[in-house]
């Protein structure tokens, strides 16, 4: 791919960065780096705000392949969503909340949806004032999705859902949740799957139970379903696995470089820790921090070739395992540069605080899940293997 800013990209991040200086002020300037890796529940609250405050202006659903102003979005080009996630990222604006109704959501209606659902759905996300969250994973399914034991039944004109989600990002904050549910309980594996919308705010029928991690805070939350109503089905009752299947393929294209450029931060917070700490004298660490840059770049160069492709089974695999091994190894060397001081936290402990964690510390716990999370290493090594290549399938 030829891919380059031209002038109607330069004109457009001008507007972006106008845009940005403008409205990340006062409330919002104070979040400036929240909400991370590791750190997704910080400043929860007023990132929802700042999401409607991005609705206003017309900054969500820049990727979303329908008619410009159709749902109250902008809709710009490959190298304009680029432009837009490099200025969000140079002003360290939060993290976002509502990523995955934008990102994942969003584009499935569109290509499985019907009107009614794109209408009912897109504005809300459009605006900022709908947010999302995934319910896939299970504690007996999680790399193996099509495992899942997770039930819906008929009731009326929607379904009834029940059983237990895990490793659910934002379920606390979320409106509703898409729910990969067994509709038909004589198939088994991936058929007799549909995708489900289920409202969120539904006391005694959902509950959610933050999971603490080792990191002192809980990113992931358990949700148990108990006869939950679940008024939409997407591309119609048994097409699930096709419909979620295609959401996690989008995950990557150009969410994978929005993703580098918080990589590229983190490289640098770890290299400067180096330099102030002297480990960059070291020539094995100084070696592990130049080959750290030198994937990354590669990694940017193969987003960008593949950016916008279509047909390649293998491209979303091969980028997971890029981007999760490295960004291991990033969170490892943060430990490695900071010697037997990485071993102590940033204040005293205390029995109301009985720890707490810097940021290179938070990155290294958290990148002990990135060979799992999203799909094992495992997984994605028997997709390239059947899929691509052709191998026998392995025996489940």
């Amino acid at each position: 791919m030829d891919f380059g800013f031209g002038c109607a990209d330069e004109a457009f991040r001008a507007e972006a960065r106008e845009w940005l200086s403008g409205h990340l002020v006062g409330d919002y300037a104070a979040l400036a780096g929240m909400g991370g890796p590791g750190s997704e529940h910080e400043g929860a609250l007023v990132r929802r705000e700042w999401e409607r405050e991005l609705g206003s202006g017309g900054w969500i659903g820049l990727g979303w392949e329908c008619a410009e102003g159709a749902y109250g979005n902008r809709v710009g080009s490959l190298t304009q969503q680029v432009v837009w996630a490099e200025e969000y990222a140079r002003v360290r604006a939060p993290g976002r909340v509502g990523h995955i109704g934008e990102n994942l959501l969003a584009p499935t209606l569109i290509a499985a949806g019907d009107e009614a659902q794109r209408r009912r759905f897109l504005p809300a996300i459009a605006r900022g004032e709908e947010l999302w969250c995934q319910g896939y994973s299970e504690p007996e399914a999680g790399s193996d999705l099509a495992g899942l034991r997770t039930v819906a039944v008929r009731d009326g004109g929607g379904y009834r859902v029940s059983g237990q989600k895990i490793w659910t990002s934002l379920a606390g904050e979320a409106d509703w949740c898409f729910v990969l549910a067994r509709t038909d309980a004589g198939e088994r594996r991936h058929r007799g799957l549909s995708f489900l919308l289920v409202p969120m705010d539904q006391p005694g029928r959902i509950e959610v139970r933050p999971i603490r991690q080792m990191s002192g805070t809980a990113e992931f939350n358990e949700v148990f379903f108990d006869g939950a109503r679940a008024p939409h089905v997407v591309g119609g009752e048994g097409a699930g696995w096709r419909v979620a299947m295609g959401l996690l393929a989008r995950e990557r294209g150009v969410s994978t470089l929005v993703q580098q450029i918080g990589f590229a931060a983190e490289l640098a917070a770890v290299v400067a820790a180096a330099v102030r700490g002297g480990a960059v004298r070291d020539p094995v660490l100084r070696e592990q921090l130049v080959r750290q840059w030198a994937e990354l770049r590669v990694m940017r160069w193969n987003a960008l070739r593949t950016l916008g492709a279509a047909g390649d089974a293998g491209a979303p695999s091969v980028a997971k395992l890029l981007w999760g091994g490295w960004h291991q190894r990033l969170g490892e060397l943060a430990m490695r540069v900071r010697g037997a001081a990485a071993a102590l936290g940033p204040v005293d402990w205390s029995a109301r605080a009985p720890y707490e964690l810097d940021a290179l510390q938070r990155l290294f716990l958290f990148t002990r899940a990135d060979t799992l999370y999203g799909g094992s290493d495992e997984i994605q090594r028997n997709i390239i293997a059947e899929r691509v290549l052709g191998l026998p399938r392995l025996e489940r």
